[in-house]
């Protein structure tokens, strides 16, 4: 049993984390934060109340398992919207109302289900049988009781029955299956014809009328944009470095209190040979083990090099033989056995130690491997030490100066000067600022939608005031002012008359592309006549190769109630294609593998629209309301203007 916890304890503890993970989402409204006011209401189901803390506890906890889940990929910001705390409510909501109807329906599960489902669980078993030792272990581990686990168990059978059937029991008939995959096979024998804009391009004739025309009716496409000059200052973490030190003193200190932190533990690897007698073993079984491993010991006293050879002909340890009675590496108080833990650490490396007796029987022990304890020199560490005293030191002098940095821009608004001067700033120009960001600009904080707001806001555009420190990054606040205004204005028509006349001409050939497309479909329709048509493609949703991408949705959508049929499609930038379908027919061999997923896959998008559906049905049973206001607004899209 030991050797399985020992050799399994980290694929345990994953499988524990999955099965504690699903039975959390059962369970997820039961626990709370257990601070704030619970008092406050965000929702009520069935006359009770979900309060603040819970929702909040509720939304830590998904964080946190998305965090285990995407590792390196885990962004926080993506989980600080109003739309996931909305999403987290609407869950908790939701499982309120369908423990409510269990309760009401007095569900539950026999003690008998129960032990049979644990005991048949293959994470419990040593040799194909339930360990109780390992059940418990196991739970350890995921840092659960039997209670809490086995209460989880019921919850979730609970669930089943209530929910399980509403997916299971969903019918999707064959035939709407069939149809639906027929669909996706139907094969259509296709013959496209072009009409080219460029070979339309020699009829047009562009006239200044026709410019001016297109001048006059796209005014948007030829406005520039209003731009401002402005001054700014940048308030970050960099302008209070130089205000914040640190004494020698305080990072001597800081390294002796942590001298953990730069200490390298000693490594030491041991292996050893064991020979099995039971606690409940008698005094004869005893000696005879132990005279075994005495013997064992006389010959590896003569040869110590074959300590592993011996392990793996001699050892009775099955699960440790084979790797020459390798027991990995020696961290206290995670010893096979707490009896062997002084005897190793008595050894030096490739030292060989006494018989030793545990609960298990007899031991041989050796230390294979052994790196000494290191400690990194101060001087070796001292810079890192010196940042990291040094850093809440700055984030305090940034909380002090950045309230008065915001404090000044506001007071004063008709400069930055006082404010640069107090706090040692350096005010900056930047001209051509438009309301919208400047690709060119990059991550510039002065790129922010925030900053680009107030800046045209009429505040500050209009009276010439300061905008307020605006926090355009983490730690870094901007304020700024127009020192220059450019009104938008429209492009003159001679600038962009060239421009037009090509833009005019490419309309012009593309419709009377359309025109002798169009002809074309009421001849054919009129006599049947196919000339000008390329060579036949067969083409599908299973196989969309053959012809123009963007010509596909529009011949598979084709009415072919009647054959041969037609279709025209605008191609930008090519000009007008017609398409005659002259066949159409499902594929000769189907792909049977693939209907039979989809059928699956089908059945299970219905079941899925049937559970929303039942619980949204839960929820107007229990009277289920949220009371709390989410906005769901981002706070970059409406900035309030400054106000002086």
């Amino acid at each position: 049993m030991f050797e399985f916890i020992r050799n399994h304890r980290r694929w345990i503890q994953i499988v524990l984390g999955v099965l504690v993970a699903a039975f959390v989402v059962g369970s997820i409204v039961s626990s709370t934060s257990g601070g704030g006011d619970t008092s406050v209401e965000v929702a009520t189901v069935d006359g009770k109340k979900i309060t603040q803390p819970e929702w909040e506890d509720a939304q830590r906890k998904q964080v946190e398992r998305y965090r285990a889940a995407m590792g390196a990929q885990f962004d926080q910001k993506r989980f600080e919207t109003p739309e996931f705390k909305r999403e987290i409510l609407n869950n908790l909501v939701a499982q309120r109302a369908v423990e409510a109807e269990i309760a009401r329906n007095h569900l539950t599960v026999g003690d008998d289900v129960l032990i049979n489902t644990i005991q048949q669980d293959e994470t419990f078993k040593t040799n194909g049988k339930f360990d109780v030792e390992v059940y418990r272990a196991a739970l350890a581990n995921a840092r659960m009781t039997a209670d809490q686990y086995e209460a989880s168990l019921r919850s979730n059978f609970a669930l089943q029955q209530l929910t399980g059937t509403v997916q299971e029991t969903s019918f999707v008939p064959r035939a709407v299956a069939a149809r639906l995959s027929d669909t996706f096979d139907q094969e259509r024998e296709v013959q496209e014809l072009l009409f080219s804009t460029k070979e339309q391009q020699a009829q047009v004739k562009v006239t200044d009328e026709m410019v001016k025309a297109f001048y006059d009716k796209n005014a948007a496409l030829f406005q520039i944009p209003e731009k401002v000059k402005i001054e700014y200052v940048v308030f970050d973490a960099a302008a209070v470095e130089g205000l914040v030190s640190v004494t020698d003193a305080e990072v001597a200190d800081f390294y002796k209190g942590n001298l953990k932190r730069y200490t390298t533990p000693e490594e030491r690897r041991y292996s050893h040979i064991m020979f099995t007698a039971a606690k409940a073993a008698s005094a004869a079984d005893k000696a005879a083990a132990k005279a075994k491993a005495e013997a064992v010991l006389a010959e590896l006293r003569k040869a110590p090099d074959t300590f592993a050879a011996v392990a793996k002909a001699k050892s009775q340890d099955v699960a440790t033989a084979e790797q020459g009675g390798e027991l990995g590496e020696a961290k206290k108080g995670e010893f096979l056995s707490a009896a062997l833990e002084p005897a190793v650490y008595k050894l030096k490396q490739g030292e060989i130690s006494d018989v030793v007796e545990s609960e298990f029987g007899y031991h041989i022990l050796t230390v294979t491997k052994l790196v000494p304890e290191t400690v990194k020199p101060f001087d070796e560490v001292k810079d890192a030490i010196t940042a990291e005293v040094k850093k809440p030191k700055m984030s305090k002098k940034y909380s002090e100066l950045a309230q008065t940095f915001s404090e000044t821009v506001y007071d004063q608004s008709d400069s930055l000067k006082p404010a640069a001067d107090k706090l040692k700033l350096k005010i900056e120009t930047l001209d051509n600022v438009t309301r919208t960001p400047n690709p060119a600009l990059g991550k510039s904080p002065l790129n922010s939608v925030k900053l680009l707001n107030a800046v045209f806001s009429d505040s500050v555009l209009k009276n010439k005031h300061n905008t307020d420190a605006i926090e355009v990054l983490p730690s870094t606040l901007v304020a700024a002012r127009v020192v220059d205004f450019k009104p938008a204005t429209l492009r003159p028509l001679a600038e962009v008359s060239d421009v037009i006349r090509v833009r005019v001409a490419e309309q012009e050939a593309a419709s009377l592309a359309k025109k002798a497309g169009e002809a074309k479909i009421a001849a054919a329709k009129a006599n049947g006549d196919a000339t000008g048509f390329g060579d036949t493609k067969v083409v599908s949703r299973a196989a969309p190769t053959g012809i123009n991408p963007t010509a596909l949705p529009a011949v598979l959508k084709a009415d072919t109630s009647k054959l041969p049929a037609y279709v025209g499609v605008d191609l930008p930038g090519i000009g007008y294609g017609v398409y005659r379908i002259g066949k159409v027919a499902q594929a000769a061999k189907p792909d049977l593998a693939r209907r039979a997923s989809e059928q699956q896959d089908i059945a299970q998008r219905v079941g899925q629209a049937e559970m929303h559906g039942y619980i949204d049905a839960l929820k107007e049973k229990a009277k289920a309301k949220v009371t709390a206001k989410i906005d769901v607004a981002t706070a970059d899209t409406k900035t309030a203007p400054a106000v002086k």
